[in-house]
């Protein structure tokens, strides 16, 4: 009973790698195109300008570590809950 269940587990687990190397270029589906471009702008944004994240949206990590403690400012939106 051990063996057939090794097996199972086998084929599952190469069924699961094998499309792992499966990349190609991202094209829209036949018969739909690309958004419109952006107002203000000629040209329309490639499918890859269009994944590609933008500041704003992924900021930069600040790894500065405080080094004392220090007394939280007061926020004036920390507000109890209502009953």
């Amino acid at each position: 009973m051990r063996q057939p269940t090794r097996k199972i587990w086998t084929l599952a687990l190469l069924a699961c790698l094998s499309g792992c190397g499966a990349q190609a270029d991202l094209k829209p589906r036949a018969g739909h195109s690309l958004p419109k471009a952006p107002l203000g702008r000629t040209d329309k944004p490639s499918a890859a300008e269009l994944l590609t994240t933008q500041v704003q949206a992924r900021p930069g990590r600040n790894i500065e570590l405080e080094t004392k403690s220090q007394l939280r400012a007061d926020d004036a939106f920390d507000l109890p809950p209502k009953d």
